[in-house]
C-alpha cells in the first residue's frame, strides 16, 4: 500500500493533493499476492497474477480478488475444450450470458477478498477474462495437462 496515497485519502478533511495516487480506490488496494494455500491466481487492480497457471486434470483453481476493484471471472467459450466445462463467477452457463450479467446488473460479480474456484476435468489451455477490465488487458490462462 502506498503510505502518501492512504495518508490522503483518510486525511484530515483539508485539501490535499492526490497527485501521484492513481485513485483513492487504489489507496487501498494492496495487491496482495495469493499465499500459501490462500489462493491460485490473485487479482490485481488489471491483472491476473499469475495471467498463466499450469494445473492437472482433477485440479481445483481458486481465484482470489486481491484488489479493491470488482472482477469476473469469465471463460471465453471458443477456448474451452469439447468436453471441458464452462466456468464464471457467477455460475452462469454460457460467455454470452455472463458478459451481458455484469453489464446489466454487475452480475458475476467478486468482491474484495472474495474468491471463485472451478475444478478442470479435461486437459487443454482455457483462456478467460475479467469482463470490466479486458479492454485494459486483464487477460489470463489455465493450461491443464494429465
Amino acid at each position: 500500500m502506498n503510505r502518501r496515497c492512504y495518508l490522503a485519502a483518510v486525511g484530515t478533511g483539508a485539501a490535499v493533493s492526490l497527485a501521484g495516487c492513481s485513485s483513492v480506490l487504489s489507496a487501498f488496494d494492496d495487491d496482495e499476492l495469493c499465499r500459501g494455500e490462500d489462493c491460485d491466481i490473485g487479482m490485481t487492480r488489471n491483472e491476473f497474477v499469475p495471467e498463466t497457471y499450469e494445473a492437472r486434470v482433477g485440479e481445483t483453481v481458486v481465484w482470489k480478488n486481491t484488489s479493491g476493484a470488482d472482477h469476473t471471472v469469465t471463460a471465453l467459450e471458443n477456448s474451452v475444450p469439447d468436453d471441458g466445462a464452462y466456468f464464471a463467477t457467477g455460475d452462469y452457463d454460457d460467455e454470452s450470458t455472463a458478459r451481458d450479467a455484469w453489464h446489466e446488473y454487475r452480475g458475476g460479480r467478486l468482491g474484495t477478498r472474495e474468491t471463485f474456484e472451478h475444478t478442470f476435468a479435461v486437459a487443454g489451455t482455457y483462456d478467460y477474462i475479467c469482463e470490466p477490465h479486458v479492454t485494459g488487458g486483464m487477460i489470463g490462462s489455465v493450461v491443464v495437462t494429465e
